[in-house]
């Protein structure tokens, strides 16, 4: 069928995670697959993929997505928010953000973390009365918790329970982790932590094993289908299941300069 490039609004303080993957094959309507961003709803992210699927692509929309969305007067009328990046493998997607202050690469990757971390704890002993959004983003998580185990095991124990932490205690206190992995294996999330993402999303084709770690309950409506780079599978909240496409931006340098200007 012929496509009227229909779009959807979306509501504000939303993000917006891709386009419901049917309506935007079969019938050309671009309708929006959001998520909630406001404490009451938990947006903690995991993006799952095997290589070539569209992870890095996908993280870098959803970052500059984000930014624009937590940069409304209306929802934060006082406060700026904060971004930090860790990026283990020092990607070639994500080249254009090094140097900047919160951006980490390789083994300092947990520097990051461990400002953030002590921001939820200021926050939970009231330290700190403020609750503007504070965002970690931690692309290739899993590699880095796995290198990490096999170097220090203690250490990565102590790492993984200040992930734990955040997942469990940061909505509230408004701070979110967004990871990106291959395979979320449970080993580098400790006492099932990985059940504690609001928003899992899975990008292009991917081994079952994916599936049944992320949304077992959801196999049946998951099997048979085929994605491409950029569509996969998306569950919010741990009931609430869509099929998305993600489609490449206009100018994606406005993308990059965005995340820039926020990581400075």
């Amino acid at each position: 069928m012929k496509s009227d490039n229909k779009t959807q609004t979306v509501k504000p303080n939303t993000l917006t995670l891709g386009y419901d993957l049917d309506s935007w094959h079969n019938y050309g309507i671009k309708i929006p697959v959001t998520s909630d961003l406001s404490p009451a709803t938990n947006s903690h992210m995991l993006i799952n993929g095997m290589s070539g699927g569209g992870k890095s692509y996908a993280l870098m929309g959803y970052f500059s997505k984000l930014v624009l969305a937590q940069h409304n007067e209306a929802y934060l009328p006082n406060f700026s928010s904060e971004y930090y990046f860790s990026d283990y493998k020092a990607d070639d997607s994500f080249s254009h953000l090094r140097g900047l202050p919160r951006y980490k690469s390789f083994k300092h990757t947990r520097e990051n973390l461990d400002l953030v971390y002590s921001c939820l704890n200021a926050r939970l002993s009231g330290e700190d009365k403020t609750r503007h959004p504070i965002t970690l983003i931690w692309d290739e998580y899993m590699a880095d918790m796995l290198a990490l185990i096999t170097e220090d095991k203690k250490n990565a124990t102590a790492t993984m329970s200040k992930i734990s932490e955040i997942l469990l205690m940061g909505r509230s206190m408004g701070i979110r982790l967004i990871s990106s992995m291959q395979r979320p294996d449970a080993i580098a999330f400790p006492v099932g932590s990985r059940l504690n993402y609001g928003i899992v999303i899975v990008l292009g084709a991917v081994v079952r094993s994916i599936y049944e770690m992320l949304m077992p309950d959801h196999l049946d409506q998951i099997k048979g289908r085929q994605f491409e780079r950029g569509e996969g599978v998306v569950l919010l909240q741990g009931s609430e299941l869509h099929f998305i496409k993600i489609p490449e931006y206009g100018n994606f340098e406005n993308v990059k300069q965005l995340c820039i200007q926020a990581l400075s």
